[in-house]
């Protein structure tokens, strides 16, 4: 794989799914406006997708490594529907405070920090000039600019749209 490949890395809750507090379950999953069109997008002009996202409700005990499992390969298989796919999440299941004690840890992944996206970058040969971080936090363009990365704050409305705004 070469170093040319550009990316695009998505956080996941409140970009590309409705923000449900804790979402784990399958029948709770909703898909922001036109997301599904912004993956197909983006991969026809070439881009590969990832997902980079805090799961602090696995510290919390509120669901398991397992449920948000199955929810990331719900979200792949309603994708490959449609021609597209998340080539890999990424995600942080600690907060230092977490009441499941394998997961209650300080560590170096959990956004603003800049962990999974280095991590990303690493795993699959990109170079930071190339890719991009989408979310809804300031979070998020924390974690990418600590990163290297360019990073765009979505508010919301046609995902879609949004992507071809900012020049991708």
């Amino acid at each position: 794989m070469s170093t040319q490949n550009k990316a695009i890395l998505f956080d996941r809750d409140g970009t590309l799914n409705v923000d449900v507090d804790y979402l784990y379950r399958q029948e709770d999953f909703c898909w922001m406006p036109e997301a599904v069109n912004a993956l197909l997008w983006l991969k026809q002009k070439g881009y590969e997708l990832y997902v980079v996202t805090n799961q602090s409700g696995i510290a919390r005990g509120y669901y398991t490594l397992e449920d948000m499992q199955r929810l990331h390969k719900y979200m792949n298989d309603e994708l490959k529907k449609y021609g597209t796919e998340i080539k890999k999440f990424y995600f942080c299941p600690h907060l230092k405070d977490g009441k499941i004690k394998e997961f209650a840890v300080d560590c170096s992944c959990r956004k603003p920090k800049p962990g999974m996206i280095l991590q990303c970058l690493q795993e699959n040969n990109l170079l930071a000039e190339n890719c991009v971080v989408i979310g809804d936090k300031q979070r998020d363009l924390g974690s990418a600019e600590q990163a290297g990365v360019k990073g765009y704050l979505y508010q919301g409305g046609s995902l879609l749209e949004f992507v071809k705004k900012i020049g991708l």
